[in-house]
């Protein structure tokens, strides 16, 4: 039986004004809390305490195999086998560590592409492998900026700067840019930069649950994604992997460590390691259960409701905000792409008159009790979100905006 959508009453909704439920646009910072992960979380915690070290082996979900548990889960909402996804560490951890075996610069061949305004801690990241291999930033990152008029990005235009460069050993490019909330074409780009003698990575932190991908299907190399936002984990919650199956049995250089080593081996404590097949390999430690079990709450819903229908609803809802806020045109600028196939559900605007009345605009939807997300220095980022979002709650927010602008 299919999820009834909106799934509100499957989470909980923060406070707004005057103590009602808050009207929450923000899943694309932090998801809502499902109700069932208290029972995930309590059930980890009574294992703690009634079955201490036994709790890796007992019933109910024992410890050892615990992060197989969202496997097949993950594997869904990312188009991917069951054996190209794990859950582990935290993105930016991931990130480093697919790096590390996918990053292989030589002389001539040593630039990583990335967007221009990334995110910070994917530039951090690529810069500093860069300077761990011995090479330059200045001359080694390559930070490809959007079209002036647009404020956007073209694939067409990507794949012009590939086909004429031969120095760029890596791409990392999002799924969805985390500022403007364009959708990109993995799997376009992915050819684009493999056919340039390049690898191909993606940030999936603002399109994982919020849009469908098909990362086997589209050839991705590989891929890191948090499960805070749209996959309601929690806060600072334990993300995810995605290495493609045909690098599975490849010499690949890693950053091991005995959670990564052969299940059927682990245990035997050998010097030598051993990977795990498949997207396991890459693992470091055992997993925090008390991390992963809000997962387990949360993946189910996705599951049951399909990214397709979700998709759909995404599509409804965020058209009903475009059109509320297209009202407004004179006084405000919508940096989101405006087809629906460029984009999720997150839209970005800009009021005309500046920061300052923009920052009103975002406090009084606060006050309001309508959560939306700041970004420095003018953006204001609203996704009503198809898992809980509501018809209603994107009214609450024009009405706001109408009292504020009108």
């Amino acid at each position: 039986m299919s999820l009834l959508l909106p799934a509100t009453a499957a989470f909980h909704l923060p406070e707004g004004a005057h103590g009602a439920p808050a009207h929450y646009f923000c899943g694309n910072s932090l998801g809502l809390m499902p109700i069932a992960a208290r029972a995930a979380v309590e059930e980890v915690l009574w294992k703690w305490q009634h079955q201490a070290v036994e709790g890796h082996f007992l019933d109910p979900a024992p410890w050892m195999p615990y992060h197989e548990r969202v496997r097949d889960g993950l594997a869904v909402i990312a188009g991917a086998r069951p054996d190209e996804v794990v859950a582990m560490n935290s993105l930016t951890a991931n990130l480093h560590l697919l790096m590390a075996s996918f990053y292989r610069p030589k002389p001539g061949r040593a630039a990583i592409l990335i967007e221009r305004g990334a995110f910070p801690s994917d530039r951090h990241a690529v810069a500093s492998q860069i300077v761990h291999h011995g090479y330059d930033p200045d001359q080694c990152l390559i930070e490809f900026g959007p079209e002036r008029a647009t404020g956007l990005i073209d694939e067409a235009e990507v794949e012009a700067l590939l086909a004429a460069r031969d120095d760029i050993a890596l791409v990392l490019w999002p799924g969805v840019q985390y500022v403007t909330g364009q959708r990109f074409d993995l799997a376009r780009l992915a050819r684009a930069a493999q056919a340039a003698g390049a690898v191909f990575g993606t940030d999936l932190a603002h399109a994982i649950g919020n849009v469908p991908v098909d990362l086997h299907a589209a050839g991705v190399d590989f891929a890191v994604w948090c499960s805070y936002k749209y996959l309601n984990s929690g806060p600072g919650a334990v993300a995810g992997a995605f290495v493609h199956q045909r690098h599975h049995d490849a010499e690949l250089p890693r950053l091991a460590g005995w959670w990564g080593h052969d299940p059927g081996t682990r245990f035997a404590m050998g010097p030598e390691f051993v990977p795990a097949r498949g997207a396991d390999g890459w693992q470091l430690s055992n997993p925090p259960i008390l991390g992963l079990a809000p997962l387990t709450a949360s993946l189910p819903l996705f599951v049951e409701a399909g990214m397709d229908r979700l998709r759909a609803r995404s599509e409804v809802l965020t058209a009903r905000l475009e059109q509320g806020l297209a009202a407004f045109d004179r006084s405000l600028t919508q940096i989101t792409p405006r087809d629906p196939a460029r984009r999720g559900c997150q839209l970005s605007i800009r009021v005309r008159a500046g920061r300052s009345a923009g920052r009103a605009l975002f406090e009084a939807l606060g006050a309001a009790g309508v959560i939306v997300d700041w970004r420095e220095p003018d953006v204001i980022r609203m996704a009503p979100t198809p898992l809980y979002s509501t018809e209603a709650d994107v009214d609450a927010l024009l009405a706001v905006v109408a009292r504020q602008l009108g």
